[in-house]
Parts: structure tokens; sequence; C-alpha cells
């Protein structure tokens, strides 16, 4: 061989390294994407925040038709040495909180109660912006739970289906150690609202502020980031999302009208009607509620339909029939702004318990501060929901979310993957640089 043509090969093999090590570095940066599996556990309230029904129904003879309240939980792992943690997935709450030692008042919680003196990588932290330079919070939620305590960094630690792990240094989470109320054995919330403090919003760009779930009623539930949070393909409709100045950490959606089989009672002409939002979408309330006049129109639709005998309470309003067959009740859908229309499972909107089947879709708020309009993760089961920040938009697919689904890779097992194959051909180079 030719020094020319040797030098030549050269030239080329240090322009192929060069190249795999540019693909190297690229593959090994933070991921775009992953998933993780959701626990779903039912707890004894309507909502998976304490409800004052829940206190007016212990002595109903119906009461557990009420009782199978549903949230959604992720697994954390917090600190250094990383501690488990499991929260509940709500869009309505703003901090990533869990109770932490010393608890001053806490509920009793399944797992281990946080100790941030044990974590080499907690900080409180010592500078906020007024007027709360103290860096405590207060959250108060719709059903007059609340959690008060300390904002610090931490290290957060999410692992991902396909077993590896997404680390989030210095993450803004709130340090319980005064919580009530609250009718669940998980260690806090997880909020993914719009805030700066939410979990989505404190991934960064990588996550492209996109994340979807899929919340099954019995089954396996997922909840995905970033690029593996795209919903498309058949079947899939989108409507716009809204935020409220006086609220500015919900998702909004516009709700145009609600059919009752054939019948569709319009929001147009009621209080209720809107154009940049008028209800709040919320995975960590079991039930959807509608302002009351709106909903009375809703449930004499419902009425119209169902010939069987009504079953009442004294002390709570529900529309209830004394039947074990859901084939007797109309299938409800609601119709969102953008001709976003959702065809609900009756499963989604009806209760029963073998003695009696009720409609599940309440009037007016749980509380007096609570919103007055909430689509509920009821109400959601069996469909891959999407919150997409960039577009402004929540799409939903219909989706056996108990299934198995065919779910992409996140892009960390993609980067491991790729780097072992880059390993290899630099191998294969290097040997033949030798041999020159």
């Amino acid at each position: 061989m030719s020094y020319a043509t040797r030098m030549m090969s050269v030239t080329l093999s240090l322009q192929i390294i060069t190249a795999f090590l540019f693909i190297t570095a690229t593959a090994s940066s933070p991921p775009s994407g992953f998933t993780m599996d959701l626990i779903h556990r039912r707890t004894n309230s309507s909502s998976s925040r304490r409800s004052n029904t829940y206190d007016q129904l212990r002595s109903s003879p119906y009461a557990d038709i009420f009782f199978q309240a549903s949230e959604y939980l992720m697994k954390l792992k917090i600190g250094t040495p990383p501690v488990e943690i499991d929260a509940v997935l709500d869009t309505g709450s703003e901090i990533i909180w869990t109770q932490c030692l010393p608890c001053l008042n806490c509920y009793k919680q399944r797992n281990p109660i946080f100790d941030p003196s044990k974590s080499s990588t907690y900080k409180e932290q010592l500078k906020c912006s007024t007027p709360n330079p103290s860096c405590d919070y207060t959250l108060l939620y719709g059903d007059q739970s609340y959690s008060r305590g300390s904002l610090a960094t931490e290290t957060v630690t999410i692992q991902s289906t396909s077993g590896h792990s997404y680390v989030m240094p210095e993450t803004v989470i709130g340090c319980s150690h005064n919580s009530s109320g609250f009718r669940t054995t998980a260690s806090g919330i997880v909020g993914l609202s719009w805030k700066s403090l939410s979990l989505i919003s404190q991934m960064g760009k990588n996550m492209h502020g996109a994340f979807s779930y899929c919340l099954s009623p019995g089954g396996a539930s997922k909840i995905n980031f970033g690029s593996n949070a795209i919903v498309s393909g058949n079947g899939t409709v989108s409507t716009p999302m809204f935020t409220k100045k006086e609220k500015p950490g919900f998702y909004y959606l516009n709700l145009d009208a609600v059919s009752v089989g054939e019948a569709r009672v319009e929001t147009l002409g009621t209080p209720f009607h809107a154009v940049d939002g008028n209800i709040l979408i919320d995975s960590g309330t079991t039930l959807t509620y509608l302002p009351a006049s709106y909903c009375s129109l809703v449930r004499e639709s419902v009425e119209k339909v169902v010939t069987a005998e009504r079953v009442t309470f004294s002390d709570i309003d529900k529309l209830c029939y004394k039947t074990n067959t859901m084939d007797i009740f109309p299938v409800i859908t609601m119709h969102f702004s953008g001709g976003a229309d959702l065809v609900l499972d009756k499963n989604n909107t009806y209760m029963a318990n073998g003695q009696a089947i009720c409609l599940m879709i309440m009037c007016g708020p749980v509380t007096p501060i609570a919103e007055k309009a909430v689509f509920g993760n009821r109400a959601q089961n069996n469909f891959l929901v999407g919150y997409d920040h960039s577009s402004l938009q929540v799409s939903f697919k219909p989706t056996d979310c108990g299934v198995t689904q065919d779910m992409p890779r996140d892009s960390t097992s993609a980067a491991s993957f790729l780097q072992l194959n880059v390993k290899f051909v630099l191998f294969i180079v290097a040997l033949s640089l030798i041999r020159l």
C-alpha cells in the first residue's frame, strides 16, 4: 500500500471515529421521553382527597356505591440514599410534596415517612420571593384537605418501565409537617399543573412540556413524558386547553354540550356557557361535577330514558335507580370545543353495587370553595389523555388501558443500545488502523 493511500485510509478512519464519537455524545444526552407504571388504588371516599360526602353516606344502606373512589399513584424515589414514596397523580395541584419528619400532624400513610435529616442532598430553600421569604407553603384543596410545610431542593429519581432511572437533581419539593383531611394512604401528591414547581415544569425542555396518561379502572395504568406522550392515530380528538388568571395553574377545557342518548343538552343559553374554559380536567378527583342548574338539565334527560324505580336518600342528592343492569341507561357524550366528542362508556358515568345504579355526574361543587365543574378521573378511564403545553391542547384517544400497549422505548434505553453498537464499530476501526 502506498504512503498516500495509507494516509487517506488513516484520514477516513479518523473521520469515522469522530462521527461515531459525536453520535455517542448525542446518545448519552438526557432522555427526551419515557414511560412509567401507575398504581390504581381505591379509597373510601368520593374523591381521592376527603369529601364531605363521606360523612353523609356512612349511615346509608347503599353506602358502598359511593365509597369506590379511585386514585392513581406514581412511585418516586427522593433523597440520597433514595427513599421510595408513592404519591397521588394530580393535574389539579402545583407542587410535588410528601409527608416529612418531624411530623406535627400527619395522616397515616403506607410507606415510612421521609426523614430529610438522613438525606445528604436535602436542602431547605433559604431565599424565596416575597411575600413568602421563609419558604413555607400552604396548600388548601377544594375538598378542604390541606398540606403545610417547607420548600426544599432534593434529588428525585423516577424509574421507567424499561428499567432506567430518570434523575432530577435539585428538584423543588414540599416537605409537609402538617397535613390533614386526606383519605389516602399515599405519601403525598405529585403536582402536574402548569405552574413552575410542578413535576412536568421541573423536568425542563427535554420533555417539551408534554405528558399523557392512560387510566384503567382495574388493570395496568401508565403515564408518559416527552416524546413518549404523543397521542395520535384513529379515534384521536383534540380540544384547546385554557388557563385562568385567578387560578393560573389549572387545565380548563370548554364543554359545549352533553348528550344523553340522542338528546343534546347545550350549555349555550345557560350560565355555564363559555368560550375560554368552563370545566377543570383533574386526574386527582374521581367524580365529574357540573354546576347545579346545568346538571339538573342533564339529569332530567336521564330521567326521561330510565324507567326503573328511583332510590332516594334523605342526606344526599344523587340520581339512583333500583336495578342491577346498565342496559337501561343511556350513553353519555361530552362535547368539548373543537369538535372533540367523547363517547363515554357506561362504567365511566354510572356506578353499580348490585342493589342500585347511580349516575356519577354530581350537581354542584363538593364544597363551597371547590370548582363548580370538574371532569374527573373516572370519566377519563380507558382514554389515552395527552397534555401538550406547546400546542395548548388536550387530546383523547379511546384505549383499553388495562391491556399491555406497545409503548415506545424511552430514549435512555435506545441510547444504551446505540452506545453498545458504537463501541463495537470503534473496535473494528481501531483494528483496521493497527493493520495499517
